[in-house]
């Protein structure tokens, strides 16, 4: 497997996400990955440490330039809990859950954003807020984004080989015929 060309593949998919987003600095972005698909097995049954940490070498650069905040979703054996940093938890109102992920319950890639957190927190889910995410390998994240989520139509279809979707969230529309919008969100 061709780690740095994950990475690449990462940090590609941040930059077409981040340009079809437009977030703002302080806004939540998610992030879904299964290593399993990455390194071409079926999601659960062969966690990548290496796998994980190229995808975070390409995300995390990129999360940071943005000023965005980041929360690494774990599998369905830990409830999709998701980790992040505790001060950033605390700013949004988040319920912490007490649990350590590992490889086989979480997930490479939460586990390895947990190891490089100043002070990592698990939070029980995000409560719709994350305006912004990346689904690597079929992970659902869907639970945690604002409505409305808007798919990202990338070129860019795979990291590894695991599916890749990118999405963000816009405004509802309100109103009916008589009603005007702002040409742009942002």
């Amino acid at each position: 497997m061709d780690f740095e060309s994950i990475t690449q593949q990462a940090r590609e998919a941040m930059d077409i996400l981040l340009q079809a987003a437009k977030p703002r600095p302080g806004q939540l972005m998610v992030l879904g990955c299964s290593t399993s698909e990455t390194v071409g097995s079926r999601i659960g049954s062969n966690s990548s440490a290496d796998a994980a940490a190229a995808i975070l070498k390409g995300v995390l650069p990129a999360v940071k330039e943005a000023g965005l905040i980041l929360a690494v979703q774990g599998c369905e054996h830990i409830n999709r809990s998701l980790c992040l940093e505790r001060a950033d938890a605390e700013k949004l109102g988040l319920v912490e859950v007490w649990v350590r992920p590992h490889a086989h319950a979480g997930g490479a890639c939460i586990t390895a954003f947990y190891e490089q957190c100043a002070d990592p927190v698990m939070v029980e889910g995000l409560q719709s807020k994350a305006t912004l995410g990346m689904d690597v390998g079929d992970t659902l994240i869907g639970m945690h984004m604002r409505p409305v989520v808007v798919p990202v139509h990338s070129p860019l279809r795979k990291i590894g080989e695991a599916n890749l979707v990118l999405a963000f969230s816009r405004p509802r529309y309100v109103g009916g015929p008589r009603a005007q919008y702002a040409q742009q969100i942002r």
